[in-house]
């Protein structure tokens, strides 16, 4: 029993556990974030899978489900780094089929400034 009356409950059903947010720091190495989320923003506003990521220096190849190839600098301020910092994407690739659960683990992930894990 609380102060207030109110008795509190723990909810430790797997439905509370799967909708936990995610906080990463909105400032984080662009290269660490795509490495983690393994999505990638099309200048169509489409979310592509990340098949394979290779980092050389400040460059890196990043092949997607659908066998469409990118050359990315690691730009903080660029605009797929925008995009998913601020989930802009439309829809994702249905060639590149992304799960329902790694979608919705994104949409719950939260980029903020002062809180959050740097990666």
């Amino acid at each position: 029993m609380a102060k207030s009356g109110v008795m509190l409950v723990k909810n430790n059903s797997p439905e509370t556990a799967n909708k936990k947010k995610k906080y990463y720091r909105k400032n984080v190495e662009f290269f660490k974030l795509i490495e983690k989320i393994k999505l990638w923003p099309s200048r169509t506003g489409m979310l592509h899978g990340i098949k394979s990521i290779k980092i050389t220096g400040e460059i890196a190849e990043i092949i997607t489900h659908c066998d469409e190839k990118f050359i990315v600098w690691n730009s903080r301020t660029s605009r797929a780094a925008r995009w998913l910092r601020n989930k802009w994407c439309v829809c994702a690739c249905k060639k590149c089929k992304i799960p329902t659960w790694k979608i919705e683990k994104y949409t719950s992930t939260m980029m903020t400034q002062k809180w959050g894990s740097n990666l």
